[in-house]
């Protein structure tokens, strides 16, 4: 791959990742401890809101995210024609 189309390639991966992050980092850290005392004000399956995000939801987000990450280098790799040996 020419160096002009492995830079756009690994900016597009790079930027992937961080918006990902993002939501991840939104979900456990704001979510979870930042509006917990909010959310706390909604019921999800007789928990609060605010707990379930701090237990639970931000391992289920987590891997979502990880299947979302799939889909997108696939389809990047694809765009790419980058290929495992």
């Amino acid at each position: 791959m020419e160096k002009g189309k492995l830079q756009e390639y690994w900016r597009t991966n790079v930027r992937y990742l961080i918006g990902l992050l993002v939501v991840w980092f939104t979900v456990s850290y704001g979510f979870g401890i930042l509006l917990a005392d909010q959310l706390n004000a909604i019921s999800l399956g007789g928990f609060k809101l605010g707990f379930w995000f701090a237990q639970q939801g931000s391992i289920y987000v987590f891997v979502v995210l990880i299947f979302v990450y799939v889909i997108l280098m696939n389809k990047l790799d694809r765009k790419f024609d980058v290929r495992e040996e």
